[in-house]
């Protein structure tokens, strides 16, 4: 691996790359730039921790990720949806919202209730899995995890995940009815979206405790869909013999058992962040 000529391209190509750390076997091994200072935008890399939540309720028994998501959702919000747009939801499971295999989303809740909107459109033929990306699926399923647990879900992810990671009041993005938004508009620093990372490499295990089941880990980061990009899993990508946790413009932490490799970056990237993960893997990844 050579570092210091991925740092360098970095910098010749003036990426808005805001920090980079590199792990070997679980252990920090390079870094650069602003790792653990200042919180980014990690976009789409919040759907991973929903992700994490419905684990957490999985393991707790307080969810089962076959069933029909509205099991899960507040019982005035399915009591007012139209019996037809019920037995369409009734098909829907958890697990099928979880590997973005529903068709005929928008690509994001709207409105003033976002729950409302979110159980109101139109979806034809849900019996066919077809890997179709929207933030709608994740943001029900952050609502169900919370009705499932009982719980606001910031604060049960604060009791179940971010205090044990040391990851201290993440800023958080809500829906206007209070709901946290499991889709997006979360921010970290480098370092934490590594310790995210570093707890589903090690099968849901972080510094000596363990906090996910490594059967909910195996199954979140396996294939459960197809799709152009090699396959998904439960809101995490898969990744050459691992996987990925992927933001829209840069934010990433892939995790490469074969290489006992973890490489995690925040940028800022709305054209290029293509280029910038050819240039990791080729300094990184690939290179002898």
């Amino acid at each position: 691996m050579n570092f210091d000529a991925f740092i360098k391209d970095i910098q010749q190509n003036n990426w808005q790359v805001y920090g980079v750390e590199v792990y070997k076997d679980g252990k920090l091994f390079a870094s650069y730039g602003d790792t653990t200072e200042h919180r980014y935008p990690i976009y789409s890399a919040t759907k991973t921790i929903t992700s994490i939540a419905v684990g957490l309720a999985v393991d707790e028994g307080k969810m089962d990720v076959g069933k029909s998501i509205l099991q899960y959702l507040p019982a005035e919000a399915v009591e007012s949806m139209p019996e037809a747009q019920k037995e369409v939801y009734q098909q829907i499971t958890v697990k099928r919202l979880l590997t973005m295999s529903i068709q005929g989303y928008p690509f994001r809740p709207e409105g003033d209730s976002w729950l409302t909107s979110s159980l109101g459109y139109p979806l034809t033929d849900v019996g066919r899995r077809v890997f179709d990306y929207s933030n709608v699926p994740a943001y029900l399923v952050g609502v169900a995890v919370s009705h499932a647990v009982g719980e606001d879900l910031y604060e049960y992810l604060s009791r179940k995940v971010f205090q044990p990671l040391d990851i201290h009041e993440p800023k958080v993005g809500r829906c206007p009815e209070g709901y946290f938004y499991g889709a997006s508009s979360m921010e970290l620093t480098v370092r934490e979206l590594s310790k995210i990372g570093l707890l589903l490499a090690s099968g849901g295990v972080y510094e000596g405790k363990r906090i996910l089941s490594k059967e909910y880990v195996k199954e979140a980061t396996s294939i459960q869909q197809m799709n152009r990009e090699g396959g998904y899993g439960y809101f995490i990508w898969k990744y050459r013999d691992g996987f990925s946790i992927n933001g829209k413009w840069g934010q990433k932490c892939y995790v490469v058992p074969s290489k006992g490799l973890m490489v995690t970056y925040l940028a800022h990237l709305e054209e290029g962040s293509g280029e910038l993960r050819a240039c990791m893997e080729k300094h990184l990844l690939d290179c002898e």
